[in-house]
């Protein structure tokens, strides 16, 4: 194995520090909705930075919907068309009854006609029942349109996860991402299941009424438009104060619901430093600003329809006082006026449903612009176009000058070269920060090195694509991963394929096969989902057991005994010696004497190989490697 080349460089490392993320879950909008997870970070709130450009690109998923939403607006349209028409056929019907009383009054005339209003009657019936049930169908087919758009949604968010890199979930809050998948993926399907359709409905009402007034009274219609300039004045002072109130609503709902989650995730934690008060206290200021947003934004939702309402009671008084001097005058009937009275009075409501959507709707852009802001994010480097994925790899790993840092500005892997052997054992051992566990992602390329190359059989890593080259790779971390299912499952996670007996043999290799079989369900057992109804001893038994099922020519053990007690760290130590055999091993560890038996030890400090070589060399030399092998021993005697 040759010396590695030492060149001096930047002291220090380290990742990127984790950035507060800037997405809060769902708020509770003037139109309804729920609250969501999100991250903690204060922020002030604000409406979607590129509304019209968010709206383009939910347009474009909407595109293959088209037909579907064509046939929507037509039975909204036409719902709406049949509910309007009523209350003008019900006008002649009342028009009838009353000269039918006057001519009876008079002595002049046969009477009532009950058969013509009857007629009126069924005819009105029959177009209030069509208009109900356009609404159903026009509903019934935009849910099934919304449900395919945010399925659509959340499979894009899922395949645009597999494809980012280790360094975007570095620094991003988890929450962050899955508040999008789950609260703001769901605001985009409340709002084109319930708003769009109520959208277009209420201006075609709007239109409708407008023109079924004006053919009742060009008079009295002018007078009813007079109150719309007055409510839109309305709207608009209400929706510009409300509208940050709700954004302010949804970012503290998430900062909320962010800390609970974290709390729960880390309730031991919490009761072991007796840090409750200091919770509540974060809570408390957390709900307090919650309570405030939520307080200024559903107030003055509140106010609207109240407004409304009376602006729309001033034109429902100046109409009614116009139409009786015209029914005076013989210039319109007195049924014309109880169907523009009934217009009148709906005409404000259309105008309060476009106010309340138009808030619903900056919501919308909101959550879909943080959607379409991560399917936009910066993905892993393209796989190579070449095909190298060899049958058999032997396992000859080679760093060839190797530089890398997190930061552009901060390297912290300096020069680092060295040729591992096929079916040797490595160890790389080093303090806090030396560069230790980044080698690994830099062989295995969760990161892809700045300079330099390194290879595997003689083929450089960026040859490969990811999947094949992780394929021949077995990992066993300090952070043991497993899912809440069987145990069974959770072994053959390693390869998905294995059988039963595969899996049983694999537990045996592994030393964990007694244990399992101790248990009620033996095999079968399920894992509950913090994997707490098992030890951490036995959660790293049973990743040994997948990593040896997985059967790779290499292996990565990564802090694999750092957290168990000396038996359970015997029982480890005999698994992973059956996993390396034949493979080529790679063993960071920080209780050295868990890698006396290593083939070589690559010695670490700030980026570089500051020594290499056997234990018993390595100690002989009384150097770096050796003060920090004798100083464990001498913290052990301290203690």
């Amino acid at each position: 194995m040759s010396d590695a080349d030492k060149t001096s460089g930047s002291s220090g490392t380290g990742r990127p520090a984790i950035r507060p993320g800037h997405m809060g879950g769902r708020g509770m909008g003037p139109m309804g909705g729920r609250p969501g997870g999100g991250p903690m970070a204060m922020m002030k709130g604000e409406k979607a930075r590129d509304f019209k450009g968010t709206m383009k690109k939910l347009l474009a998923y909407m595109k293959p919907f088209t037909t579907s939403i064509i046939v929507v607006f037509i039975f909204a349209i036409g719902s709406t068309i049949f509910s309007i028409a009523g209350p003008k056929i019900l006008g002649n019907a009342t028009t009838k009854l009353f000269e039918g009383v006057m001519s009876k009054i008079a002595g002049s005339g046969s009477g009532i006609d009950f058969g013509y209003i009857g007629g009126i009657l069924l005819t009105v019936l029959g177009l209030y029942v069509t208009s109900a049930v356009f609404n159903y169908i026009q509903g019934w087919i935009m849910s099934g349109v919304s449900i395919k758009i945010s399925y659509q949604f959340r499979k894009d968010i899922l395949a645009k996860i597999d494809r980012m890199p280790l360094r975007y979930f570095d620094g991003t809050n988890h929450g962050e991402v899955l508040s999008r998948m789950t609260n703001d993926v769901d605001t985009v399907n409340q709002t084109l299941s319930q708003s769009l359709t109520q959208m277009i409905t209420s201006v075609v009402t709007l239109l409708g009424i407008l023109v079924m007034m004006l053919s009742i009274s060009l008079t009295m219609t002018l007078l009813a438009v007079l109150i719309l300039p007055l409510s839109l004045v309305f709207i608009k002072l209400i929706i510009s104060q409300s509208q940050k109130y709700f954004k302010q609503q949804q970012d503290y709902l998430g900062h909320a619901n962010g800390l609970v989650e974290e709390m729960f995730g880390s309730h031991a934690v919490v009761k072991a430093f007796n840090g409750e008060e200091k919770n509540i206290r974060q809570f408390e200021g957390i709900n307090g600003s919650l309570y405030s947003s939520a307080w200024k934004s559903q107030f003055l939702s509140g106010i609207m329809m109240p407004i409304m309402n009376f602006v729309g009671n001033l034109g429902y008084v100046g109409v009614t006082i116009l139409g009786g001097y015209l029914a005076a005058k013989k210039a319109i009937t007195l049924g014309d006026i109880q169907a523009f009275i009934q217009y009148v009075r709906s005409f404000t409501q259309p105008i309060s449903q476009i106010a309340n959507i138009s808030n619903v709707l900056q919501q919308t852009a909101a959550a879909a612009e943080r959607v379409f802001e991560f399917l936009a994010e910066k993905e892993e480097k393209p796989e190579s176009t070449c095909e190298c994925d060899p049958a058999t790899i032997k396992g000859l790993v080679e760093f060839d000058h190797v530089h890398f840092g997190y930061l552009a500005d901060k390297t912290i892997i300096n020069d680092f070269s060295a040729r591992i052997e096929p079916g040797r054992r490595v160890a790389i051992v080093g303090p806090t920060g030396a560069g230790k566990t980044t080698m690994v992602k830099l062989l295995m390329r969760f990161y892809d090195v700045n300079s330099g190359a390194i290879r595997v059989d003689g083929v450089d890593v960026r040859d490969f694509t990811r999947a094949a080259l992780r394929r021949h790779f077995g990992m066993v971390l300090q952070d043991t991963w497993l899912f809440n299912g069987s145990i069974m499952e959770n072994i053959r996670y390693g390869r998905l394929g294995a059988t039963d007996e595969e899996v049983m043999e694999a537990a045996k290799a592994a030393h964990v096969d007694h244990f399992i079989r101790a248990l009620p369900q033996g095999y079968q057992t399920e894992l509950n989902e913090e994997t707490s109804n098992i030890s951490q001893g036995q959660k790293q038994l049973l990743t040994i057991a997948r990593a040896i099922l997985a059967n790779p020519p290499m292996l990565i053990l990564d802090e694999a005994t750092s957290s168990v007690d000396t038996h359970t760290e015997v029982l480890i130590q005999k698994a992973t010696n059956n996993l390396m055999k034949g493979r080529t091993s790679f063993i960071i560890a920080h209780r050295l004497s868990t890698i006396r038996d290593a083939d070589w030890i690559f010695v670490m400090n700030h980026g570089d190989i500051v020594e290499q070589g056997t234990h018993d060399d390595l100690i002989a030399a009384g150097s770096f490697y050796a003060g920090l092998y004798n100083s464990q021993f001498e913290n052990v005697e301290i203690a």
